[in-house]
């Protein structure tokens, strides 16, 4: 069994309280999902992992969903996965950062983040899986519940800025 870490203690404990007593949503296998992505991107490398064939990092999500459809099989799953778990970081925790993304020299300009996170979610639910991933159903109820993820994510992040003593927000998006 592996121990937990400090920082996925800290952020299952987050989610925790923001879902369930903030929001009044009780779905543990949900929260713990959300929970566990916060954990992967604080690290950069895992919010921007996905590569297309030639090795090459893509940090658009208009290049991710691209490559989603050129893959088959648990790696199509996995990349569509990928596609809303991004999309549900940038609307969730840095909605801000939206407008900078999608600008005029961005391939994502024209692209609705929540659609296309609904979507990839809704795929990556219906791909059968490995026995280690995240199941159908919490993929599904993802794609169901994207805005609601995401106003949680939102919430989750004013209680990270709130616990900075000096009123400065405390970035967790480490290079």
């Amino acid at each position: 069994m592996e121990r937990p870490t400090t920082l996925r203690r800290f952020f299952f404990g987050l989610a925790e309280s923001t879902f369930q007593t903030r929001l009044g949503v009780a779905d543990p296998p949900l929260i713990d999902y959300v929970a566990e992505l916060m954990v992967r991107f604080v690290r950069s490398d895992a919010v921007y992992r996905v590569r297309d064939l030639g090795g090459r990092r893509l940090e658009e999500l208009a290049d991710m969903l691209i490559e989603a459809n050129q893959r088959v099989g648990d790696a199509r799953r996995e990349v569509h996965r990928h596609v809303g778990d991004f999309a549900l970081f940038w609307t969730g925790v840095y909605p801000e950062a939206l407008e900078r993304r999608q600008g005029k020299l961005s391939k994502d300009q024209l692209l609705d983040y929540t659609e296309q996170g609904k979507r990839a979610y809704y795929i990556a639910s219906t791909i059968p899986a490995e026995e280690n991933a995240p199941q159908g159903e919490v993929l599904q109820r993802l794609s169901e519940q994207f805005e609601l993820c995401a106003f949680g994510l939102r919430e989750l992040r004013k209680e990270l800025e709130a616990r900075d003593d000096d009123g400065t927000p405390q970035p967790f998006l480490l290079n």
